[in-house]
């Protein structure tokens, strides 16, 4: 009996050894379609992401304003700016309503 418990779980690790090889190229070749947001992303997007995005933007404006002497001194002010400002400004405003993922840069 211990040997069939042996061998029987040699003969498992080795399907799924194989199974996880046999995967990753598969999924590699999966392509995203692009398709237009539903009524859900939308009332998700415009209830909860559109308001953290404004809250977002006023705290990242104010740690703009206290970092700024530190991040001239670092001659890094427009970095500074565009990480804690711009970008989450343009989430919240720029991006069309629903669409989740937003690339600034």
């Amino acid at each position: 009996m211990h040997k069939l418990v042996k061998h029987s779980m040699f003969v498992l690790v080795a399907v799924a050894l194989i199974s996880v090889a046999m995967a990753a190229p598969a999924s590699a070749q999966v392509q995203i379609e692009k398709r237009e947001p539903g009524a859900g992303a939308m009332t998700y997007d415009l209830l909860l992401l559109r308001p953290l995005g404004a809250v977002a933007t006023v705290l990242g404006s104010a740690i703009f304003v206290v970092s700024l002497p530190f991040s001239a001194l670092g001659r890094n002010v427009g970095r500074a700016g565009t990480v804690l400002v711009v970008n989450p400004l343009a989430f919240t405003l720029a991006r069309p309503l629903g669409v989740i993922r937003f690339d600034a840069e």
